[in-house]
């Protein structure tokens, strides 16, 4: 089976569950967030959760267990705590959780990302990967950097990362 054909395949509305990863963000101030639950409703997904999360490993991980546990859940989007200040524990905590990764979604988004802000991009650990089942996207926390990761990267990919994983 071809590409196009996987992609013909696979399913249309998927459930997502948004944690946006910051020690001072709220509801009201989490335009990343709301930026991603505006793209995901204008594709057709579902918004089965969001949360935000202080960047601290042990929240994280039960975070991402309840999110795995639940049949509610294809889908974990992480936004923020991607970079390298000693705060950030993001991609540490969740890389120790990946069954299978894909290295290729951080390689992707950082050469996108180098093109509209130059070296600075190197900086970003965006990773993605696999857990029991379930997809783990990681991305910087900046409103500019989840809306490229969203329309470049996730969504087109959205459907054919859960029907692959499904199989």
């Amino acid at each position: 089976m071809g590409l196009e054909e996987h992609r013909q395949s696979a399913p249309t509305s998927i459930k997502v569950m948004i944690v946006t990863v910051s020690d001072t963000r709220t509801p009201e101030t989490d335009t990343s967030g709301q930026l991603i639950r505006e793209l995901l409703r204008s594709a057709g997904h579902e918004i089965t959760g969001y949360e935000i999360v202080k960047d601290e490993p042990a929240l994280l991980r039960r975070v991402v267990e309840r999110g795995v546990a639940s049949p509610n859940v294809q889908v974990m989007l992480f936004n923020g705590g991607t970079g390298i200040a000693k705060r950030d524990t993001t991609f540490e905590t969740l890389d120790a959780l990946l069954e299978k990764r894909l290295p290729g979604f951080g390689d992707l988004f950082r050469q996108l990302s180098y093109a509209e802000i130059g070296a600075a991009a190197m900086l970003s650990r965006a990773a993605a990967g696999v857990v029991g089942g379930t997809i783990i996207v990681s991305t910087p926390g900046s409103r500019n950097a989840v809306r490229l990761a969203m329309e470049k990267l996730i969504l087109p990919e959205l459907g054919h990362l859960v029907g692959e994983v499904n199989k």
